[in-house]
């Protein structure tokens, strides 16, 4: 009899070893009730029947979420950049920099080859002639908006909000704010222009106005809408 004890003693141990303590059991039947298929279908049919169906797949859609569909936009979202400040500010032109420009023509061809454009580079492409192509090909960058010519700048408050062009023809489109009426804005590029030789030629559609005009080889155009905020939006197109 006392030989078998260290036997039986081995056989205790290995039972008390191997059954888990009362409390995991406890944990362990809570766990099985509370997330067993059972036990979900019993307390909601409704999320039961939901985990245990397939998933479903639209195979029309399989291919639609990839890095070839979602492409960037042409131009900035307005909606993301901030409500710009039409604020006036001194822009310290005076009246010495300032002639009249010409009265408005009724008809107004140049507004309607604007309307719908969506980029600089489309807009460009309607002023048509032989350098439709090379305003195809132009690149976006704010620094265009520095190297237009010294006859036909920025208006000195701009507010530059994209700018593009193409060396390839001496193309430069800048559109930008300005806290200038219309008017104000007409008569300056009038008189820049002008001095520098240009012709000019006013047409109005609305609340738009167009100023444009050439000498020799290059041309120039400028569109003024007023800004309901105050102040004026420009575009500014010089070949």
């Amino acid at each position: 009899m006392s030989a078998n004890r260290p036997f039986l003693a081995s056989l205790l141990l290995l039972a008390a070893c191997s059954k888990q303590p009362a409390a995991q059991q406890d944990l362990d039947s809570l766990d099985k009730e509370l997330t067993g298929d059972a036990a979900v279908a019993q307390r909601d049919p409704a999320l039961g029947a939901a985990l245990r169906d397939q998933i479903m797949v639209d195979p029309a859609l399989t291919q639609t979420a990839n890095t070839n569909v979602v492409r960037p936009p042409s131009r900035p979202d307005p909606l993301s950049v901030p409500v710009d400040d039409a604020t006036p500010r001194p822009d310290g032109v005076t009246a010495a920099d300032l002639k009249p420009a010409p009265a408005a023509k009724a008809d107004c061809p140049e507004c309607r080859k604007a309307a719908g454009a969506l980029t600089l580079g489309e807009l460009a492409v309607r002023q048509g002639g032989d350098d439709a192509g090379c305003a195809r090909g132009v690149s976006y960058s704010a620094g265009w908006a520095n190297r237009l010519p010294d006859d036909l700048p920025l208006y000195p408050d701009a507010r530059v909000r994209e700018a593009a062009g193409n060396d390839a023809c001496g193309l430069r489109v800048v559109s930008f704010a300005s806290g200038a009426p219309v008017g104000r804005i007409l008569d300056w590029y009038n008189a820049r222009a002008t001095r520098a030789g240009y012709s000019a030629e006013h047409q109005a559609s609305g609340a738009q106005h167009v100023l444009g005009g050439t000498r020799r080889s290059n041309a120039y155009v400028v569109y003024v809408t007023p800004n309901p905020a105050g102040g004026s939006e420009v575009d500014l197109l010089v070949r």
